[in-house]
């Protein structure tokens, strides 16, 4: 590639993420819950599913979108105005009945279903491990105490900064980074440029920018502890320490907010181990301690245990009385948690169906091709060298075979592990952290595509379909994906 496009490939770069950059403040800032006619009844209608209740008088405006958020937002709202982590409580009466009260019970903008319920104290909790909530509260702490703003009466100033500085920020950085990893790893102008516009408008993390949650968080960390670890000369002195600090510290917190990213965060600690054992385990390791410590204590804060309730949701902290994830047998196949699917038709909606990851995101059709060459590249080259050498070729590939590894790996958990596609989600949310590995390994296949014109039109046509998905409910990721609507329109039996 000719060193004189080089100019022209950055300005490229800097409009597509100024552009990205634009259009995700401008949905942050218009954030709000929208009341749909198309998946609401009326009230005197028999309860169909999800379906939401069109409100018989005008609703309060409100800055989030569903009880996912609303459950992370409300302990926010607790640690700061009341000092606690709980967000409601349950009294029983001597006849064996309950009262539950709390800001989540009682004001109807603020109802969440994502709770858990303490079996010997009777105070609900978020059903959101804490350590987000807690780092969003200190935010929301000097936003009340400086400028007086309060979440309970003027929850616009609150959710806006604390959306720009958790996802918009982090996600801008994101895109810069992709760029430069693009620019590095790239061997041709038309495939540099098609990954960084697929991370820029085709994959779910810039679709969820607009609510508060850990997996647009878990994927910004992905990228950046995977750009600290390919940045590493294990020859190289100076600001060395701090890159192994900071690929220690990302690759944990991304494992902090999404527990399948644990494997990730073990394979960026055995590249760096093999790579330079002495500085990994004096600024890797213990970076990676200061998240990993963060989220066990922030529980433990929270209710009392170092492990989250989050890992059984059999135990009576879920299996209360009203609780949405009471295992009811008169409830299956009422939503789509609750389908009662074979483990094959759970599996192809999970890739190719309603909620599937190939679907919805064709443009990783590319990407498991370029797993492939990555592997192959890797064979022939040869692991150990792969680790060991740091040639740019050898990294790329390296880290593309860890993609396929760790794709089918979390996949295959969720296929025999569970039959839950994330609720009302525009995609499968539990694989997105997996985004940056994957933009990855997309490089070499769209370098491969890029010298061919009919290639580059299959290019164009998984690009834009994936767009497509991404945008199709923008105001809004916690709204079903396009195939699903598509497939209830047909009636698919959905």
């Amino acid at each position: 590639m000719s060193a004189e496009a080089l100019p022209l490939r950055r300005m490229v770069y800097a409009l597509l993420v100024v552009v990205a950059a634009g259009a995700l403040a401008g949905r942050i800032l218009s954030v709000e819950r929208v009341y749909e006619p198309s998946i609401s009844r009326k009230p005197s209608d028999p309860e169909s599913g999800w379906s939401q209740v069109w409100p018989a008088e005008k609703p309060e405006p409100t800055p989030t979108f569903s009880s996912n958020d609303r459950s992370r937002w409300a302990t926010v709202r607790a640690l700061v105005d009341e000092g606690h982590y709980w967000i409601g409580y349950r009294e029983f009466d001597p006849e064996g009945g309950f009262t539950d009260r709390g800001f989540v019970i009682t004001e109807p903008s603020w109802f969440t279903i994502d709770k858990v319920l303490d079996p010997n104290t009777g105070k609900f909790y978020s059903s959101k491990p804490p350590l987000l909530a807690t780092m969003m509260a200190g935010e929301y702490w000097l936003l009340k105490h400086l400028f007086g703003c309060d979440i309970a009466t003027r929850p616009w100033p609150v959710v806006l900064v604390g959306l720009f500085t958790a996802n918009w920020l982090p996600l801008v950085v994101y895109l810069i980074l992709l760029a430069r990893l693009v620019e590095r790893f790239g061997t041709t102008d038309w495939g540099r440029l098609f990954v960084l516009a697929a991370g820029c408008f085709a994959t779910l993390p810039t679709a969820f920018a607009v609510t508060f949650n850990n997996h647009t968080i878990a994927a910004c960390s992905a990228l950046f502890a995977l750009y600290a670890a390919l940045s590493i000369d294990p020859h190289a002195h100076g600001w060395q320490p701090v890159v192994f600090a900071l690929a220690g510290f990302f690759a944990a917190f991304a494992a902090c907010c999404e527990m399948p990213a644990t494997a990730l965060a073990v394979a960026i600690f055995v590249f760096l181990l093999v790579r330079s054992p002495k500085q990994t385990l004096l600024f890797s390791l213990p970076a990676a301690l200061v998240p990993v410590g963060a989220y066990f204590i922030t529980n433990y804060l929270a209710v009392g245990e170092l492990l989250p309730v989050q890992t059984n949701i059999l135990s009576p902290w879920y299996q209360f009385e009203g609780s949405n994830f009471k295992f009811d047998p008169n409830k299956i196949n009422t939503s789509i948690d609750r389908l009662d699917e074979p483990k094959a038709v759970y599996a192809f909606h999970l890739l190719l169906g309603h909620h599937g990851l190939f679907s919805l995101t064709p443009i990783w059709l590319l990407a498991l091709g370029g797993t492939f060459i990555g592997i192959a590249r890797m064979m022939r080259a040869g692991p150990v060298r792969a680790v060991l050498r740091g040639e740019e070729r050898d990294e790329l590939a390296l880290f593309a075979a860890l993609a396929l590894v760790l794709t089918v790996v979390v996949v295959t958990f969720y296929i025999f592990k569970t039959n839950n596609y994330g609720g009302w989600t525009n995609g499968p949310r539990w694989l997105m952290w997996l985004t940056p590995l994957l933009l990855l390994a997309l490089l070499p296949a769209a370098d491969g595509l890029a010298n061919g014109r009919w290639t580059r039109a299959v290019g164009y046509v998984l690009l834009a379909m994936s767009v497509l998905a991404v945008s199709y409910r923008d105001w809004n990721p916690w709204r079903h994906p396009w195939v699903y609507n598509w497939m209830q329109s047909m009636g698919l039996g959905y």
